[in-house]
């Protein structure tokens, strides 16, 4: 155990070791061709794995707020080791879907927890407006952490392919050492009530009350799924068009790189965009993105899939900023994992349904269709958003 201060470079290093994740750029290659799974059954699997973050990530932020969001994110490296290390001997639909929806629920008690502390250790060191700066760097970190995952992938797959799972339990295995020794922040605590009662008058106050942070949630989880769709299908996207399978290590890499720089440009660009240029820009990336990848078949057709990185660096300090500030310090982490909740549902009620247009029709195809559903939907979370934002001084 430390200093309060040390917290912040400790969630750092837990950002970079939670994504320093080997088998992500090689992921779907394996569920094909080791597990046997169909894209459909790849979204569908995507789609339980939501259900399973779903099902807990607001019990699991509401339980951080309890009881400390270090013991939350103990829990979670704990069920990391165990997730990552089904995955070893996974073999099929079932056991693929067992370690699912065991990071499934390690990432519950991840989300909304390492941001609260973050928030609320900047607050008791009277730094709070400094968040969206250090929310930016763990982006970074994380990012990073995640491309230095990715840079062998392809080469440590083709010499074995279990190997970037052993690999994976070891990185997890440094992750708990880290939350072991991080330290709970003083703050507020909810009133004296029944925690159900607490529970719903948090999502009351989210989804109802707040408007502002009603139109936040809702255009970030829009967004989130914008950015989240070519995770799964770029893989398979690149392997049709004819991309080296040694090349995906490296590209997956870039992408996560982009994140990382974008992340910590955020709230410079923020600072002289403002919410409006913000925003539109995200839509500005989000359309051409989507657009570029429906169109474009060739080889280095896969670029356009950095624009949606970008956006996703871009966008998460900003966005979980306008989130931090609009929440209660007792239910702060309730409040993220509201965010994460609406997130998951939404990816659950689309992402079959878009992983059968990529088997029926090809992934181009898909990616253009996706491309009409966001030019319209975009647009209007966007005006509602910025309606209800606090005037930029």
């Amino acid at each position: 155990m430390g200093k309060l201060s040390d917290n912040i470079r400790k969630l750092y290093l837990f950002s970079f070791l939670q994504m320093m994740l080997f088998p992500m750029a090689i992921i779907t290659l394996f569920w094909k061709d080791h597990a046997g799974l169909s894209l459909t059954q790849i979204l569908l699997l995507q789609s339980i794995f939501s259900v399973a973050t779903l099902a807990l990530d607001y019990p699991a932020g509401y339980v951080s707020d309890r009881l400390g969001y270090r013991c939350a994110l103990n829990i979670a490296s704990i069920l990391g080791i165990i997730g990552w290390g089904i995955y070893i001997w996974a073999d099929s639909f079932a056991t693929v879907l067992l370690a699912e929806i065991t990071l499934g629920m390690s990432l519950s008690f991840i989300s909304g927890s390492d941001s609260a502390l973050l928030f609320e250790t900047l607050r008791a060191q009277g730094e709070e407006q400094s968040y969206a700066r250090h929310q930016g760097r763990m982006h970074g970190f994380a990012q990073a952490g995640e491309a230095t995952g990715a840079v062998l992938a392809g080469v440590i797959y083709a010499f074995q392919p279990r190997l970037p799972f052993i690999l994976q339990v070891a990185v997890w295995g440094a992750g708990l050492l880290v939350t072991r020794q991080l330290v709970e922040s003083p703050r507020a605590h909810a009133p004296a009530r029944s925690h159900l009662a607490e529970a719903l008058a948090t999502a009351r106050y989210a989804f109802r009350d707040n408007r502002h942070l009603r139109y936040t949630i809702l255009l970030n989880t829009v967004l989130g799924v914008a950015s989240f769709y070519p995770v799964w299908l770029i893989q398979p996207y690149m392997q049709h068009a004819g991309v080296p399978v040694a090349w995906f290590g490296p590209v997956w890499a870039g992408a996560n790189l982009t994140v990382a720089l974008c992340a910590l440009a955020s709230h410079r660009l923020h600072e002289h965009l403002g919410d409006r240029g913000m925003v539109l820009l995200f839509l500005l990336l989000v359309v051409v993105g989507y657009l570029g990848l429906g169109l474009a078949g060739g080889i280095w057709g896969f670029l356009f899939y950095y624009l949606l990185t970008c956006m996703r660096g871009l966008r998460g300090p900003m966005m979980l900023a306008h989130t931090q500030r609009e929440s209660a310090s007792a239910n702060r982490a309730a409040t993220l994992s509201l965010q994460s909740v609406s997130f998951r549902l939404l990816f659950v009620v689309t992402g079959p349904l878009v992983g059968k247009l990529a088997d029926q029709g090809g992934v181009g195809q898909s990616f253009y269709l996706l491309f009409y559903a966001f030019l319209v939907s975009l647009p209007i979370l966007a005006v509602l958003f910025l309606r209800y934002a606090p005037r930029e001084g």
